[in-house]
């Protein structure tokens, strides 16, 4: 199938709209892993024009956005959540290695939260992976990646906690 922004957006927002929990979040998953299958849609948005984080599209109802992501080199990410919200990755290009934390001590606005790794996997073109709220993790890249993510609320808005891995 080809994808035009407008037609993702307004199928997540469908998808969402109906059912904005778990459920509705796997069905989104389902359909960013069919957007990942779409070379030209990737490559409207996923070029070397991309900064590390855009957000292509914004929800003016349900909040949701739509961002593209290409990272350039190796880098590697804190252990992070989504604040009250949850995202969506999905791996169009290149590999991410990813874990996920568990919570040993939670955050607080004076105190970082003490995490320790539970487990690493990778994520490879085509998938895509739900982090709801609350699920600690940090992706590593050794070189290029590209990600269509989505976010349940624009993270840049939100005030997030730090952790610190034990």
């Amino acid at each position: 199938m080809d994808f035009t922004l407008d037609s993702f957006a307004s199928e997540c927002h469908r998808i969402l709209k109906d059912d904005p929990g778990r459920a509705g979040r796997g069905k989104v998953r389902e359909l960013v892993q069919e957007v990942l299958k779409d070379e030209k849609f990737l490559a409207a948005y996923l070029n070397e024009n991309t900064p590390d984080r855009q957000v292509i599209y914004e929800d003016p109802e349900l909040g949701f956005c739509i961002c593209a992501h290409m990272s350039h080199g190796a880098r590697e990410a804190n252990p992070h959540d989504h604040g009250s919200s949850w995202a969506i990755y999905g791996q169009a290009i290149g590999e991410t290695e990813m874990s996920d934390w568990e919570v040993l001590e939670p955050a607080a606005e004076d105190k970082p939260g003490k995490v320790r790794r539970a487990r690493v996997y990778s994520l490879k073109p085509g998938m895509a992976h739900i982090y709801n709220e609350g699920d600690v993790h940090s992706p590593k890249r050794v070189t290029t990646t590209g990600l269509i993510r989505i976010e349940g609320k624009n993270t840049q808005k939100m005030k997030r906690l730090a952790y610190k891995a034990v």
